[in-house]
C-alpha cells in the first residue's frame, strides 16, 4: 500500500479552502506555469507577458500588442496564441473580433470581425476562415471579411428542430463539435440534425413573472431518435455537397477525419444497436461512398472514440485506436487496402494518442502499462517497433509536443508531487531512458506550506465480488485519527463508465469535499467498481443490460473490507454519489438498507426508460429489447426497502438526468410510505456552478452531521 504524507498542521480546512468558487481555492493550488509552443520553441505565459520558457527572455507584452493594436484587445497574456511556427506573430480575439499582430515589424497583419451572435466558433488557422452558428443556422465568415450563409432550413423559432454545426448524437462516441475544417481549411464538413420527430422534454422556466415552459430535445431509450446527415462546404464555390451515407436513418455518424489532400472523409459509421462499426470513406466532391475500410462486430456494443491521426510522412496510412483485443490498444491502418496493424499489445489501455516525432518517425502516447491507476508517457518507434518510457515511472502526467514532436511538455503529479512541469527530448537515444531536457517547476504541498492540517491519505486495492479482480481505492482517514476510536464512515460513489475516482495523482485525486469532511472527523472510502473505465472492454462491459448490480456487488466489498477496520464505525455508514452515483447512492440505500444510516444522492438516473437513447442503450438495450432488466434496475421497485435518511438533491432545470427520476422516485416513495428528502436548485442543470458549489457542499455536509455524525 502507498501512502501520501501527512503534515502537522494547525488550521482545519474548510469549504472556502477546497471547493472551485470559495474564496482562498486559489492560495491553495499548487503552483503551476502556463505554457504552450511557439514552433519548437516552449514559452510560458503570465499576465503581463509572453516568454521563452527556459532563457526567461520576453517575446511580447500585452502592452506591445495594445499598443499595436490602438486599443486594449489583450487583458492578459494568457489569451495571446503563437500558432504559426516561429513567426513574430501573434493571434488575439476580442468579442467583436479576430487579429494577427506582428509584434517585431509593430502592425496588425490582419483582422476579422466576428458577429456579436456568432457561437459555436471553429477558426481554420490556415485558412482564417470562421465557422459559427446563428440559432439553427451554420455561417462561414472568410478570411477577406465576407459573411456567407451555409444553411437556411436550420430552426430560428427556438424550437431546435434542425440544427446545424453543433454536436449530434448528445456528445456521445467523443463528440464534442459539428464543424471541421479541411486541411487547408477551404472545405468545411459539418453536421446537420434534424429533431423534429423527438419528443421534447417540458423544462419549467421560474425567472419570469409568469413561469414559462420550454422544451429540450430529449430522446429516451427506445423512443425515436433524432436523424444526422454530413454536409460538406466549399468555400470558394459556396456550394455545399452531402454525402451519401449509408445505414439507417438513425445511426451514429461519429469522429470525422479528413485525408491530408482533402479529397475523402473518413466517419466511423455505427448501426443503432451499437454492435457493429464500419470505418467508411466519402469523396467529398461528389458525396458517394469511396470505400468501405474495415468494420467490428461484438455481442455487447462497440464504441468508436477517436478519429483517424494521417501519418506526417505517408498519406497512405493512420493511426487508429480500437479496442478489439480487449483493450484500448494504437493499431497502424493502411487507408489503400484497409489492412490494419497492432502496434501497443498487453492487458493494459492506451489512454490518449499524443501525436508524432516527425524526425524519428515515431508515436506517442499515454498509457497505464505500468499500473492502472497510473498515466505514463511512451514512445513508439514504427523503425524498429520499439516502446520507450519518457519521463517519471508513476504518477499521471499530461503531455503537449512540439511542433515537430521532437520535445514535449510535461506536467506530472503523483501522490506525494502536487505538480512537476519538465521539459523532455523525445528523440531515441542509445540508452533505454532518455535524459530530461530541465525541470521547469516542481511545487511544494500549498496545504502544508500554509499550515493546514492534512488528513491521511492513502490507495490499496480489494478482491471484486468475482473473487479475482483486482480494485482500487482512496481512503482518507479524519485528521488526528486515533486508531482506537470508531469513526463514521462515508462511501463515496460514482461507479459508471467513463470515469473513475482512483489515480496515482496527488492525494490519490482526493476531491476537496473529502479533505474538508476529514477535517470535521469523518472517514472517506472511495473504491473504482467494475464497469468504470481504463481497466480493459471486459471490466467495462460487465454491466451489460443490468447496470448497477455488479457495481453494488463490488461496492458491498468494499464495505467488507471497511468492516474488518477495527476505527471503522458499521454502525455509522453514510454513502453519497452523483449522477450514475446518485443512481448507486439511492440503489445501495434501498437495496441494503440496514448497512447505510444516511445518504446523499444528487442528479440520479432513478429508471433508465427515462435516460437518453445513445448511453441508454448501450449499456441497457432498449426497453422492449431488455424489459427484464430494465424493471430490475429500475429504483421505482426499490422505494418502498428505504429505511435511512436519504437526500435527494438535483437541479430544476436538469437536461441530462431531467427531473423525471427523481420526481417518479419521489411518488413511488410516498406510494410505499417512506420518507427522503428533497433540495433542489431553480434554473440549475446537472451540475451546480459558482458560490452553488459551496451552498451545495454545505447542505450535503450538514445531512451528514445531522444523521450520521
Amino acid at each position: 500500500m502507498l501512502m501520501a504524507s501527512t503534515a502537522m498542521g494547525q488550521k482545519l480546512l474548510t469549504l472556502e479552502d477546497v471547493m472551485g468558487s470559495g474564496n482562498n481555492i486559489y492560495n491553495l493550488i499548487p503552483k503551476n506555469k502556463y505554457t504552450q509552443w511557439w514552433g519548437n520553441v516552449p514559452v510560458e505565459t503570465t499576465h503581463e507577458e509572453v516568454r521563452e520558457l527556459l532563457t526567461g527572455q520576453s517575446l511580447v507584452t500585452v502592452e506591445r500588442i495594445n499598443e499595436i493594436a490602438g486599443e486594449k484587445v489583450v487583458a492578459s497574456g494568457h489569451n495571446i496564441l503563437l500558432p504559426y511556427g516561429r513567426q513574430t506573430i501573434a493571434q488575439v480575439q476580442t468579442g467583436s473580433k479576430r487579429m494577427l499582430v506582428d509584434w517585431k515589424e509593430g502592425r496588425i497583419v490582419w483582422s476579422q470581425p466576428i458577429p456579436a451572435d456568432a457561437a459555436h466558433q471553429d477558426f481554420s488557422q490556415q485558412s482564417r476562415n470562421l465557422a459559427f452558428t446563428r440559432q439553427g443556422n451554420l455561417y462561414v465568415m472568410t478570411a477577406e471579411g465576407q459573411e456567407l450563409q451555409v444553411s437556411k432550413d436550420g430552426s430560428t423559432d427556438g424550437s431546435n428542430d434542425i440544427v446545424y454545426g453543433q454536436s449530434v448524437h448528445r456528445d456521445e462516441f467523443g463528440i464534442t463539435k459539428g464543424t471541421f475544417w479541411s486541411p487547408n481549411g477551404q472545405r468545411l464538413a459539418f453536421y446537420r440534425m434534424d429533431q423534429s420527430m423527438v419528443a421534447g422534454y417540458p423544462q419549467v422556466d421560474i425567472s419570469q413573472r409568469i413561469a414559462a415552459v420550454t422544451m429540450d430535445k430529449y430522446p429516451m431509450a427506445g423512443e425515436t431518435s433524432h436523424q444526422v446527415k454530413v454536409g460538406v462546404f466549399d468555400v470558394k464555390t459556396q456550394k455545399t455537397t452531402w454525402l451519401q451515407l449509408i445505414g439507417a436513418p438513425d445511426d451514429y455518424h461519429t469522429n470525422l477525419s479528413w485525408a491530408p489532400d482533402g479529397k475523402l472523409l473518413y466517419i466511423f459509421e455505427l448501426n443503432r444497436e451499437q454492435n457493429h462499426m464500419q470505418l467508411v470513406a466519402y469523396d467529398t466532391e461528389t458525396g458517394k461512398l469511396e470505400k468501405r475500410l474495415l468494420e467490428e462486430r461484438h455481442e455487447k456494443y462497440v464504441e468508436p472514440m477517436h478519429g483517424l491521426d494521417f501519418l506526417p510522412w505517408d498519406n497512405s496510412k493512420a493511426v487508429m485506436q480500437s479496442q478489439r483485443d480487449g483493450w484500448n490498444h494504437l493499431y497502424l491502418l493502411d487507408v489503400t487496402t484497409g489492412e490494419t496493424e497492432q502496434l501497443t499489445v498487453g492487458e493494459w489501455v492506451v489512454q490518449d494518442f499524443l501525436g508524432f516525432n516527425v524526425k524519428s518517425k515515431s508515436l506517442l502516447y499515454l498509457g497505464n502499462e505500468s499500473d492502472p491507476r497510473r498515466s505514463c508517457i511512451y514512445r513508439y518507434d514504427l523503425k524498429n517497433r520499439r516502446t520507450t518510457m519518457l519521463g517519471a515511472d508513476d504518477g499521471v502526467h499530461y503531455a503537449s509536443l512540439s511542433e515537430d514532436g521532437s520535445m514535449l511538455i510535461d506536467r506530472y503529479s503523483s501522490p506525494t508531487v502536487p505538480r512537476s512541469i519538465n521539459l523532455i527530448s523525445t528523440q531515441p537515444t542509445r540508452g533505454r531512458r532518455p535524459n530530461m531536457v530541465s525541470n521547469i517547476l516542481t511545487a511544494t504541498d500549498p496545504w502544508q506550506d500554509e499550515g493546514y492540517k492534512i488528513p491521511e491519505i492513502t490507495s490499496g486495492s480489494i478482491k471484486a465480488a468475482d473473487g479475482v479482480t483486482d480494485l482500487y481505492y482512496r481512503m482518507v482517514k479524519p485528521v488526528d485519527f486515533d486508531p482506537s476510536k470508531k469513526y463514521p464512515t462515508v462511501v463515496y460513489v460514482y461507479g459508471g463508465p467513463h470515469a473513475h475516482n482512483v489515480d496515482a495523482r496527488w492525494h490519490w485525486c482526493l476531491r476537496g469535499w473529502e479533505a474538508y469532511m476529514a477535517s470535521k472527523g469523518y472517514l472517506l472510502f472511495i473504491l473504482d467498481n467494475r464497469g468504470s473505465e481504463w481497466r480493459g472492454r471486459d471490466f467495462e462491459q460487465i454491466t451489460f443490460r443490468h447496470l448497477g448490480e455488479e457495481e453494488m456487488r463490488d461496492q458491498m466489498e468494499g464495505v467488507k473490507f471497511l468492516k474488518s477496520l477495527p476505527y471503522v464505525d458499521a454502525e455509522r455508514m453514510g454513502v453519497h454519489g452523483w449522477s450514475y452515483g446518485g443512481f448507486m447512492t439511492i440503489n445501495l440505500m434501498c437495496t441494503y438498507p440496514d448497512v447505510f444510516k444516511v445518504g446523499v444522492a444528487g442528479g440520479p438516473v432513478i429508471d433508465w426508460k427515462y435516460y437518453e437513447v445513445m448511453y441508454g442503450e448501450r449499456y441497457m438495450d432498449t426497453p422492449q429489447q431488455n424489459a427484464e432488466g430494465y424493471e430490475r434496475c429500475s429504483l421505482l421497485n426499490k422505494a418502498k426497502n428505504l429505511k435511512g435518511r436519504l437526500q435527494i438533491i438535483f437541479g430544476y432545470n436538469d437536461p441530462t438526468c431531467v427531473p423525471q427520476h427523481t420526481l417518479s422516485f419521489l411518488r413511488a416513495c410516498e406510494d410505499a410510505g417512506t420518507q427522503p428528502d428533497l433540495f433542489t436548485y431553480p434554473g440549475a442543470g446537472h451540475n451546480m456552478f459558482g458560490r452553488d458549489q459551496i451552498h451545495l457542499h454545505e447542505r450535503i455536509t450538514r445531512y451528514f452531521d445531522d444523521f450520521l455524525k
